[in-house]
């Protein structure tokens, strides 16, 4: 899935605040777990995202909202947005794939991420957007975290606290999908480079 304009993907109205993009929805993936000394064998669908720029973000930028999407019928859905510090949108973009069909790419007037529910860590006191409505074009989809606490404590890798982790997908309050959702800057502003 080439994400933007053949795999260039803007972060701004000046494209110099861009990167090369792609996804790797749908992947079949197995193996085993270990739970109590006893293997588990597992089965599923992940997804892979490589994204490099030479660029850092764009200035104002607080930090982004970025989801990834498996969907039940085969397609996949990433969509994301750019946040200032005060929680508006400075861009956003998306790329649907849906099944037997051209991939969609969707400009930022075409995106919407709208919080439905907060958490608040009891650790950094960061407050997430956990559950959210995203309007891509004509579709709408809610989503939901599996669980809320999925805040990872990564100042000592990346230098930042953010909220990353695996959510459940519906639309017209129909399961359709499972992702992965990542919440950055909600604490400090984002620091990438």
């Amino acid at each position: 899935l080439l994400n933007g304009r053949d795999g260039f993907s803007t972060k701004a109205a000046d494209s110099r605040h861009a990167s090369y993009y792609y996804s790797r929805p749908q992947l079949a993936v197995s193996g085993s777990i270990s739970l109590d000394g006893r293997a588990e064998a597992v089965t599923g669908h992940a997804w892979l995202d490589h994204e490099w720029s030479s660029e850092l973000l764009p200035e104002g930028a607080q930090g982004w909202d970025w989801v990834g999407i498996n969907l039940r019928d085969g397609g996949a859905l990433m969509a994301f947005r750019l946040r200032d510090s005060s929680g508006n949108k400075l861009w956003a973009a998306a790329s649907l794939r849906s099944t037997g069909k051209i991939d969609q790419i969707f400009t930022p007037d075409a995106v919407d991420f709208s919080p439905l529910r907060h958490w608040r860590s009891p650790r950094t006191g960061n407050n997430y957007p956990v559950a959210w409505r995203l309007k891509i074009g004509d579709r709408e989809f809610e989503l939901n975290p599996l669980f809320d606490d999925q805040e990872l404590d990564s100042r000592r890798s990346v230098g930042t606290v953010y909220w990353e982790g695996a959510i459940g997908v519906s639309e017209n309050a129909t399961p359709v999908g499972e992702g992965y959702l990542e919440l950055a800057g909600y604490g400090e502003k984002i620091k990438v480079g």
